[in-house]
């Protein structure tokens, strides 16, 4: 994981998450999932290109099991945008990058 892309867990997630005064998109994987594996490098970049405007952080589904069932995660890689605390947007599977981009754009307007 880099510098850009932070882990995020069940005891940090109101702080890390809620209360981040900027927008931040919530990446919910684990290790042994192929298609989690396969967005995660490009989370990564783009993390790269908007971290400055958008915080970046993986949750651990198998660590953490209290978040996503608060928030109905069914299936991984499920990308929650939180804007001002809230759930703004989610993607579920590995989407292409330039639909994540175009969601990231819409959560920075």
């Amino acid at each position: 994981m880099s510098e850009n892309v932070l882990e995020i867990s069940d005891s940090n997630f109101e702080t890390g998450v809620l209360q981040e005064p900027m927008p931040v998109l919530v990446d919910f994987w684990a290790p042994w999932c192929g298609p989690c594996r396969a967005i995660g490098p490009v989370v990564e970049e783009l993390a790269g290109k908007f971290g400055n405007q958008l915080k970046f952080k993986k949750c651990n589904v198998d660590d953490n099991p209290v978040t996503p069932s608060k928030y109905g995660i069914k299936s991984i890689p499920t990308l929650i945008f939180f804007k001002n605390g809230k759930v703004f947007n989610q993607l579920v599977g590995a989407v292409a990058k330039s639909k994540l981009e175009d969601m990231i754009r819409s959560v920075l307007e």
